[in-house]
């Protein structure tokens, strides 16, 4: 059979029959972002807890700010995996919504450069927890990354190391998202340069992890 003709027919029929007929892999995909999501909820609460006034600090721009970015890149990086998850499915325009996020990004840059002293741009970019940041929201997204990578075994990924960095960046950014609920640092210097190393770092993994763990 030509590798054409195999690629097609695992489009025709990408179910694997691990999770049973009916678990298609963006059943599987959601399932994943649900149980993974939970998982690392859970772990937060149990090993940081929840930032002091979080009801009242949700309501602020800075911190809406944080969990919208999050958000905004969970989005298309899961629409994005879902394509890949099936060979020869074309792309769709999840990549150029990926792009989104940058603009808000860009926008939050230039009302905090406005809103404060350029003197004390430094240290909100520093802020108090750069360290910690950097640790955990890797720690939180080791859940919802080992179930993506599961659903994406239930299809059959043609770029397996594509889609185990697609996989990592949703893993990032959801983790982010609930890391957001413990951050005390909300200032978009803060938030752009530490979620973002941390989010990269998870996508490297995903990666390295998808390129051996997602071949067939």
């Amino acid at each position: 059979m030509r590798t054409e003709d195999f690629i097609a027919a695992l489009a025709a029929d990408h179910r694997r029959p691990r999770l049973g007929p009916a678990v298609t892999p963006g059943l599987a995909l959601g399932l994943a972002v649900a149980s993974g999501g939970l998982a690392a909820l859970l772990l937060l609460a149990l090993v940081a807890g929840f930032r002091p006034g979080l009801g009242a600090a949700l309501g602020t721009l800075r911190v809406g700010f944080k969990v919208a970015l999050m958000l905004s890149l969970l989005a298309p990086a899961l629409g994005l995996l879902r394509r890949l998850a099936e060979p020869g499915a074309p792309l769709g325009p999840w990549p150029r919504w990926l792009l989104l996020p940058s603009l808000l990004a860009l926008a939050a840059l230039a009302l905090e450069a406005g809103a404060i002293p350029a003197a004390t741009w430094r240290d909100r970019m520093i802020g108090q927890s750069a360290a910690f940041c950097l640790v955990m929201i890797p720690l939180l997204a080791a859940a919802p990354m080992a179930a993506l990578m599961l659903a994406l075994r239930q299809g059959a990924p043609t770029q397996p190391g594509l889609a185990g960095l697609v996989a990592g960046l949703a893993s990032g950014c959801l983790a982010g998202g609930i890391y957001a609920l413990r951050c005390g640092d909300d200032s978009p210097f803060f938030v752009i340069l530490w979620f973002g190393l941390a989010i990269g770092i998870v996508a490297s993994a995903g990666w390295l992890i998808g390129r051996r763990w997602l071949r067939w």
